[in-house]
């Protein structure tokens, strides 16, 4: 007998790409187990699927960088911090944080099968009662018209959101004069995607290198200690902390200075969710 449940719950990581550098995304989580009914008739309670579940990602991957160990031009070693992760392709990139807010795969590059199988895996090391197998899809968002990606981190977040190397794939929803406006979604889609968006008030010298092509950004959190470096060109800056509501008036301010046009704007945090700012000239 098989259970299955779609869009169980969703992940939300940054990954880094040999190609393409640091990424955010976000995917539903799809998943199937096997099994032996009980007396009960049942395999797994589907009220207990979704917490036993969800409870060990977010123990695990979600929210945390991932990276491909055997990739191309990474390199580790402990630091202070806890681990400290180097990459020379495609560009100069450096975190340090706890080994909670890394997951180490080793691996050339992440794709979304082999991490469903991983983590299943992981899943089934103490899997439920009747439970012989897990196995994980993973798959992102359908989304109409433009999406981005991007990774940040919130150093005043109580939860996992506070690792300074997490991320999400959104869409962007954009509004002047009562109508949606998809050419400035497209052009701000592209602009944001694959950036790192940082607070003004975390970022920090670069450090030994001291390049001016580098942007670094450091804080202290419940967690431990977190620093990024990465180039500038790869960056947005806010003001604020990166949070989605800032995030969506900071669009919102910066849509209506460039058109002279008051803007709304709806921003998402990955899947499902976000917020709602307006701007006037």
């Amino acid at each position: 007998m098989t259970l299955f449940v779609n869009r169980l719950t969703q992940l939300d990581v940054s990954l880094w790409c040999p190609r393409r550098g640091l990424v955010g995304a976000s995917w539903h989580i799809d998943v199937e187990l096997d099994g032996e009914l009980g007396e009960d008739g049942m395999l797994f309670d589907f009220g207990e699927v979704k917490p036993w579940i969800k409870s060990r990602l977010d123990a695990g991957a979600d929210h945390t960088l991932l990276v491909p160990t055997r990739a191309a031009g990474v390199e580790l070693h402990d630091c202070r911090e806890g681990l400290c992760v180097r990459a020379s392709l495609p560009y100069a990139f450096e975190v340090r944080a706890p080994r909670q807010a890394l997951t180490l795969l080793p691996w050339q590059e992440i794709s979304t099968e082999r991490l469903a199988a991983h983590m299943a895996a992981e899943l089934m090391r103490r899997p439920p009662p009747r439970v012989s197998d897990i196995r994980l899809h993973l798959r992102e968002e359908t989304i109409e018209g433009p999406a981005y990606t991007y990774s940040h981190g919130l150093r005043r977040h109580a939860g996992n959101c506070q690792r300074i190397a997490h991320g999400h794939r959104s869409r962007l929803h954009v509004w002047q004069q009562g109508h949606r406006v998809p050419a400035l979604e497209q052009q701000w889609c592209d602009w944001l995607n694959n950036r790192y968006l940082f607070d003004q008030r975390d970022i920090v010298d670069s450090g030994e290198s001291g390049s001016r092509d580098q942007v670094a950004s450091h804080y202290l959190s419940p967690q431990g200690s977190f620093f990024l470096s990465l180039p500038r060109e790869r960056c947005a800056v806010l003001p604020t902390p990166t949070t989605v509501e800032q995030i969506a008036a900071w669009l919102a301010e910066a849509i209506t200075r460039e058109t002279g046009t008051a803007t709304r704007v709806q921003a998402f945090e990955g899947i499902d969710k976000g917020a709602i700012a307006e701007a006037r000239p």
